[in-house]
């Protein structure tokens, strides 16, 4: 065989591992695709079991805290006889949902809705304040030098260890000598200051504001205040919802506090106001319709404030993100 034959079947047995090595690559380009387009692998390192238990260990939560929930809305559509001879669980042949809530509205020329507007302004105004001071306060320990600097924070965070309980007494004492007892101010001022609040804001504003993005705005001329209002707060807002999430849920079911400070029946919070009505069961038991209808009532600005702002702790992520 000469040498010219020779080459000429080595360089087709070259262009034929060309083309087959090319049309492997073709065929995998699509399967890379479809493997990329289908998201990435979650699935490494669990095992079915692990996924069986968590997945149970997660329905028993969440059983934990629906089922009182439920149990409170088929309780509020019954009638007294019906709420204790029936089925707990279960809907009664009579459904008294909305006379019942009627009843709840229009009791003591509308006293309820006195009390849920009283909790608006405690948990509201309370939660709304407590935030921006939490976020000032922790923005500046987090973000500014100073001495004593962690001897501040130290003494919030031994802050955060004190039961509100524990305080409730020597406030009253207080409040009384300042004349400020059995008024809106009495519960309102404790509701203001968030030591948990402010020391999530502080770990919040280590991790996610940077340095260089408050430098380049006091290049541009911006004060520090403005830096605080239009850089610090929108880096926050995961942490400022948690924060007053906290604060409006706590406030909203504070019974002792309101309890120690208040004799006025018109400045009930709605929880108090609850327990006010309870507490007359004994003697009227048409009390247990106006008590069901009300906690019902009662738990749905909680629900809606929940819906309305869990989208921003998917919106704040990726603010304050630098390049």
């Amino acid at each position: 065989m000469s040498l010219s034959t020779k080459g000429a079947e080595h360089a087709t047995e070259t262009e034929s591992i060309v083309t087959a090595q090319g049309r492997g690559r073709g065929a995998e380009k699509p399967a890379r695709r479809r493997a990329r387009s289908a998201g990435p692998d979650r699935t490494a390192g669990r095992s079915k079991a692990s996924t069986i238990i968590v997945t149970a260990v997660l329905v028993v939560v969440a059983l934990y805290f629906l089922v009182p929930v439920y149990w409170v809305v088929v309780a509020a559509t019954k009638t007294t006889p019906d709420l204790f001879g029936t089925f707990g669980f279960w809907f009664a042949p009579t459904f008294s949902l909305w006379d019942n809530l009627g009843q709840v509205l229009t009791y003591g020329d509308g006293i309820f809705v006195r009390w849920v507007l009283n909790s608006v302004l405690y948990a509201g105004v309370g939660a709304l304040i407590a935030t921006y001071f939490a976020a000032a306060g922790g923005y500046a320990l987090a973000k500014y030098e100073f001495r004593g600097r962690n001897v501040v924070f130290g003494t919030i965070l031994g802050g955060v260890l004190v039961p509100g309980t524990a305080t409730a007494l020597p406030l009253f004492l207080l409040f009384s000598q300042m004349g400020i007892a059995n008024s809106y101010w009495s519960v309102l001022l404790p509701s203001l200051v968030s030591p948990f609040g402010l020391f999530l804001c502080r770990i919040y504003a280590q991790a996610t504001v940077d340095t260089s993005l408050m430098e380049a705005a006091r290049l541009d001329g911006a004060s520090e205040l403005r830096i605080f209002h239009t850089l610090g707060l929108r880096i926050l807002t995961p942490a400022l919802v948690t924060v007053f999430l906290f604060q409006l849920v706590g406030i909203w079911n504070n019974y002792f506090l309101p309890l120690v400070m208040l004799s006025d029946v018109d400045k009930f919070p709605v929880t108090l106001g609850l327990n006010n009505w309870l507490s007359q069961t004994d003697r009227l038991p048409e009390f247990y319709q106006l008590t069901t209808g009300g906690v019902l009532l009662s738990i749905i600005p909680l629900v809606i404030a929940m819906v309305v702002l869990q989208r921003f702790w998917r919106g704040g992520l990726t603010e304050g993100s630098v390049k």
